[in-house]
């Protein structure tokens, strides 16, 4: 041969890759025609475009010519020897090597993985896509096989001679042979290649082995060329035909060649695939899809070149062997041997130019012999092919072909992962479409099937796919959902349980728990109409239109099982003859769930598919306890006191954490026996991780609906699962913890909740203990592998309040702890947050629950009796819990939270000194040292809780409760010291001085103005402490001798507060009493005034003062008439109601008491103002003013005596008599 650049000479592309160390060609490549080209042949008629997508082939040698007369029939020096030239696929590319076997298609589609189900319409052999496209031109038979992944046809020739061959040997395939027989051809028998066959084999090999000029050294040809080299006998088949499947019995691995080509895409083994189905390794027991010996290439892609070709608008994935050389005008030419004897007919002419179209050959050499004796040469161009002499034909009508039989097609192959048989008997012009599928499913095993394991390969590997694919939009989902329930469907589950549990946990990844529910939303790209895709069972009615596509009623009997009959191969050349009506994936519907609990419930169902695969695959069933997996396991529902209480806690905490400490170092048993590292073991451990994810979503939901039983049931569930997870995993990943302190954290609030939901326990229990047969079969299949119960501790449903608010607590701690055994705290600071929020929550209702109970025992201890050992230690308990949850609050700097828990502290502050005031005789009192401790103490934590707040406007209701409770804590204290003085302890100024400071810090932090629900408390408080400490000054002035300046202070203090009181009083609508009383102490105060006093002039100012204060009584006996009306008015209207609940705030003996003094004092008052009015008059004359006065007072001071001299006068009139009086003393004042 030349040098190899003048022979053309191929060099693989920059950037170019290659599969089994072959150049593998890309787009763009100028001098390799068959790279990438496009044709528009003369007048429009067809469009063309190839695009090499692999190659295997060596670079391009360029065809010797012959001399004339060279005789073919003579071997040349390079036969069947293998040339560097042409490299290890020298005999595949000159012709010489196996024809294709029965799946290559699916060996195309296997490297192709991207274009199947979308960009492609067909995948196949270059000799299938001739064959069809020559059906109307040809008398010979078609026999194919159909598959439909998505809108991708894949092609395959369906030997029957072969196949019935293998079942005469073996009895398989029977029911294909009988159906065969009984339907199509009923004296069929074995038909022999003749020999002109082979003798027309032999020179091609020949002629093209002197064309590449071979003189290189000789080498030993395969075993394959040399078999086909001797098999000129008569034997039942080529030696080099494809080798059929037995049905799957003996088990051996998949092999797959490891260089195969991937494209450059990603890998197809996502994370959560254990291993790729092609690649599995031996322990996976999958069933040979091939019995041909050491030399099988499995579902390998053998084919020298595969290339995209778009004819018209059809793109097709095509394998083609055909040889290419360099030489001429033209980087490549391909070659024919042509017998001069015999004209270029129709089928020849198609046949040279769709391979030329197919890999982008622009000329065809042809070699023109006679009776193997070369005569001459003739170069053509592609496009001037159709129009030889002798094999005219038109392009346009081959392109109507194309378009109708794959419409044809794709109507009528419908159901994804069926077989379809295209069927043309020799010399006939119908052509038959059947469903295999269906005919098998007919017999006795239905894996009879042998296209049943390379298709469901297929439809896995598609999903593995596109799920692997980042970019992948959720609106696919219905779509690998569709082949992945089709894969399950075609494959024995004892057979292929790997791939069905691959299948099941792919299944369940479709379905993302935790995702905010949008399956409602405009954006959803669900069809809410069909729950199941194009692909199920329902079969599609013929359309009966004028295209007459279909088999009707009239038909032949014989026709019954077809699915879809073409009438006469002519159709197929009428332009669109055949319409495609079958939309593609018309409804790949992604099951709508309404609610979380359905989609955690599909989820569910198919992990507990894949546990059953997972679960029939392990050997060591014998070893395993005995368990039903019908036959519920018992959800044990515990008394506290069975479990020893939280003490009991404590040891099973321990214990769980030391769990935790062995799984961070690698420990794993398993209780089945499975091997770590096994698919069976990473495969369970990825379901049991999934199915504890949903029971947790589950939980979840249930606790969002408030039924905190079925919650505390799921979370127990997933507890378990995550329990046998652990018990497995080798290696434990920080998102797996992660997942177990947020299940942990989950069922502390359920726990909480059953605590402060206590009154409807029995409904709660009731759904705690239910269970679905689901879950005792995924619990059966926990159970083959652990005890399920690390996490009892946490999970029981108990009666004791106490318990399970420390079951709660625990919980919290343990999600605490999981996340400080690694970084998680740092990489989690949210949840991080949230559990310590929790754990700080749970400690504040413990300590209020410890709290209230010690209250509960000071009310029930008798008073003089003394503080308990009982009450004591619950003091400590509650002080204990809500120190370490100020703690935890503090730590992620929530003040607010601190706040609350220092002001609840406070409060347990309160509760001891109460229980210390009980202590001793009632009658002998005091103030004792231990109650000004704590009271102090409560004081010390609310200021802190004050500093903790900083400012009112971090959180204003925080700030005015601690403000009230602050205020009503020195209130408490000034109230006690002031009404049980500790005067044999303290001298009396001593108290009353700290009584003042304790009542002013009251009022301090009383808010008075800031309008609040809390308003009127604080104005009543405020009012309350002025009359307290004008009472007090009050007392002081009674009873103190001698200093003149205190007396002088005491007196202006008391008349401040008095006033003080009288007016907040006035401001309240419900305190008439209280008024009143201030009223009457500032008079009788005014009296004690008076008595001191020795002018006339003094006395009468000081009693014109204390009659203006009587006067201004009037609103508290105005408030106190209404009452008494609404009082009376009310069992009018509604006689069942008490009298008491129509005036709650009105004490009727208080009124009395107080009226009959404000009586009296009235009256002494009027009489004193007389007495002192009287001798004046005597002594000066002409002062009307004291005249009218004086009369005034008479005359009310008459009608008070005549109206409290009459016994039988009621509360309302006496009142009224008041309202008067006061009335006209105000109108005919009494000031001088």
């Amino acid at each position: 041969m030349g040098d190899p650049k003048e022979a053309g000479a191929e060099a693989p592309p920059p950037g170019a890759t290659a599969r089994g160390g072959l150049s593998l060609l890309s787009q763009g490549e100028s001098e390799e025609p068959s790279a990438q080209g496009s044709a528009l042949l003369p007048g429009g008629a067809v469009k063309s475009r190839a695009v090499v997508k692999y190659s295997a082939a060596p670079p391009r040698a360029a065809f010797a010519r012959l001399e004339e007369k060279t005789d073919l029939k003579l071997p040349p020096a390079n036969w069947l020897r293998e040339s560097a030239k042409l490299g290890p696929a020298g005999t595949t590319i000159l012709g010489t090597g196996r024809k294709s076997k029965p799946f290559s298609s699916f060996g195309m589609a296997y490297d192709f993985i991207d274009s199947v189900g979308n960009d492609v319409d067909v995948v196949s052999d270059s000799e299938n896509i001739k064959k069809l496209l020559k059906i109307p031109y040809s008398k010979s038979h078609v026999s194919m096989a159909v598959h439909r992944v998505g809108r991708t046809l894949l092609l395959d020739e369906l030997d029957i001679q072969e196949l019935f061959m293998r079942s005469s040997q073996t009895g398989d395939w029977t029911w294909l042979k009988e159906f065969y027989q009984r339907l199509i051809d009923q004296k069929w028998q074995r038909k022999k290649k003749s020999k002109e066959h082979w003798y027309q084999k032999a020179i091609l090999s020949k002629f093209l082995y002197y064309s590449i000029n071979g003189d290189g050294a000789a080498q030993p040809v395969p075993s394959a060329a040399e078999q086909q080299e001797s098999s000129s006998s008569d034997q039942t088949g080529d030696s080099d035909g494809a080798s059929w499947p037995a049905p799957f019995e003996m088990p051996s691995p998949v092999s797959e060649d490891p260089s195969a080509s991937s494209q450059g895409s990603e890998p197809l083994e996502p994370s959560y695939i254990v291993g790729h189905l092609a690649s599995a390794p031996k322990e996976q027991n999958l069933t040979t899809l091939f019995n041909d010996g050491e030399n099988s290439q499995g579902l390998k892609n053998d084919f020298v070149r595969n290339i995209l070709w778009t004819f018209e608008d059809i793109h097709m994935l095509v394998g083609s062997n055909m040889p290419i050389f360099g030489g001429g005008r033209y980087p490549a030419v391909s070659l024919r041997l042509r017998d001069n004897n015999k004209p270029i007919n129709v089928l020849t002419g198609i046949d040279y130019w769709l391979d030329n179209l197919i890999c982008n050959v622009p000329e065809l050499v042809m070699c023109f012999h006679v009776n193997g004796i070369v005569q001459k040469y003739e170069m053509i161009k592609t496009e001037e092919i159709p129009n030889l002499e002798n094999s005219n034909f038109s392009t346009k009508v081959i392109k109507d072909i194309a378009q109708n039989i794959l419409s044809f097609l794709k109507s009528n192959c419908t159901k994804e992962g069926h077989t379809y048989w295209l069927f043309k008997a020799s010399g006939s012009d119908i052509v038959k479409l059947y469903d295999l599928t269906t005919l098998c499913e007919e017999t006795e095993d239905k894996y009879q099937n042998p296209f049943t394991m390379p298709v469901a390969i297929l439809l896995y590997k598609v999903a593995c796919n596109m799920m692997m694919k980042k970019n992948q939009n959720k609106k696919h989902y219905g779509t690998i959902r569709t082949l992945l329930l089709n894969c399950v469907k075609l494959l024995d589950k004892s057979r292929h349980p790997q791939i069905i549990a691959s299948a099941n946990y792919m299944l369940s990844e479709l379905f993302q728990l935790d995702e905010p529910k949008k399956e409602e939303s405009a954006e959803s790209p669900l069809n809410e109409n069909s729950d199941e895709s194009y692909s199920e069972e329902e079969e599609e009615m013929p359309d009966s239109d004028e295209n007459g596509a279909y088999c009707t009623s009239s038909d032949p009997p014989d026709d019954n099982k077809a699915v879809a009959i073409i009438k006469s191969v002519g159709e197929l050349s009428v332009p669109e003859k055949y319409k495609s009506i079958h939309q593609i994936r018309p409804s790949c519907a992604f099951p709508v769930c309404h609610d979380t609990e359905e989609r955690c419930r599909l989820v569910l169902s198919y992990v507990l598919e894949g546990l059953k695969s997972v679960d029939s695959s392990i050997k060591k069933d014998s070893d395993l306890p005995a368990a039903d997996p019908s036959t519920p396991i018992p959800l044990k529902y515990e008394d506290e006191s069975a479990r020893g209480g939280p003490e009991g806690l404590e040891k099973q905490m321990a214990l769980f954490l030391d769990k935790m400490g062995s799984l961070q170092k690698g420990n794993c048993s398993s209780q089945s026996g499975m091997t770590p590292g096994s698919w069976q073991h990473k495969m369970k451990l990825q379901l049991i991780l999934k199915s504890s994810k949903a029971y947790y979503v589950l939980s979840d939901a249930a606790m969002s609906l408030q039924k905190y039983g079925r919650a505390l049931r799921y979370i127990k569930l997933a507890l378990q699962s995550h329990d046998t997870y652990c018990c497995l995993c080798t290696n434990m990943l920080s998102e797996v913890l992660l997942f177990l302190s947020q299940y942990l954290t989950l069922c502390g609030d359920i726990q909480l909740m059953l605590a402060q939901n206590a009154n409807n326990r029995a409904a709660h229990l009731e759904e705690f203990n239910y269970q679905t047969k689901e879950d005792q079969e995924i619990l059966h299949s926990l159970h083959r592998e652990s005890s399920c119960q690390g996490f009892a501790w946490a999970t029981d449903l108990s009666t004791d309040l106490e318990s399970q608010l420390s079951v709660s607590c625990k919980c919290y701690e343990a999600a605490n702890e999981i996340l400080q055994f690694s970084d998680l705290k740092s990489q989690n600071p949210d949840h991080y947050v949230q559990v310590l929020k929790r754990m700080g929550n749970i400690r504040n209702e413990i300590g209020v629950f410890y709290m209230n109970q010690a209250a509960a025992l000071q009310s029930e201890r008798v008073v003089s009796k003394s503080v308990s050992t009982a009450e004591q230690q619950l003091w400590k308990k509650s002080f204990s819990c809500f120190e370490k949850g100020i703690h935890n609050f503090e730590s992620i700097d929530d003040a607010t939270n601190a706040a609350l828990l220092l002001c609840n502290t406070g409060r347990l502050m309160r509760i001891c000194a109460q229980a210390h005031c009980g202590a001793g005789d009632e009658f002998k009192r005091e103030f004792s040292p231990e109650e000004g401790l704590y009271y102090n103490k409560a004081v010390d934590y609310y200021l802190k809780a004050l500093r903790s707040l900083g400012t009112r406007d971090r959180h204003p209701a925080v700030w005015d409760s601690v403000n009230w409770e602050l205020s009503t804590t020195y209130f408490t204290m000034a109230t006690l010291q002031q009404d049980y003085a500790p005067l044999s302890r303290k001298a009396q100024e001593q108290i009353e001085k700290e009584v003042s400071e304790a009542m002013m810090k009251s009022l301090k932090y009383c808010d008075v103005d800031s309008a609040s629900a809390r308003q009127p408390l604080c104005q009543y408080r405020a009012a309350t402490i002025h009359h307290r400490l004008a009472s007090m000054y009050h007392s002081c002035l009674r009873n103190q001798v001698g200093d003149e300046y205190l007396r002088k202070q005491h007196r202006v203090l008391a008349d401040l507060h008095y006033g003080q009181a009288g007016r907040l009083f006035q401001l309240l609508k419900d305190t008439p009493c209280e008024l009143l009383r201030v009223q009457l102490e500032r008079v009788a105060f005014a009296e004690f005034q008076m008595s001191g006093q020795n002018s006339n002039v003094g006395k009468l100012k000081t009693l014109s003062g204390a009659l203006d204060i009587m006067v201004r009584t009037k609103h508290a006996f105005q408030l106190i008439r209404k009452e008494l009306v609404e009082e009376l008015d009310q069992p009018k209207s509604e006689e069942p109601t008490p009298v008491a609940d129509a005036a709650p705030g009105l004490n009727r003996e208080e009124v009395l008491k107080l009226l009959s003094i404000f009586e009296s004092r009235l009256a002494f008052l009027l009489l004193q103002s007389i007495k002192l009015l009287s001798p004046t008059r005597k002594k000066t004359s002409g002062n009307v003013e004291e005249d009218v006065a004086l009369k005034t007072n008479k005359h009310i001071y008459s009608q008070l005596l005549r109206a409290t001299a009459n016994k039988n006068t009621s509360l309302p009139e006496r009142i009224d008599v008041l309202l008067h009086l006061l009335d006209q003393l105000a109108r005919g004042s009494a000031v001088p």
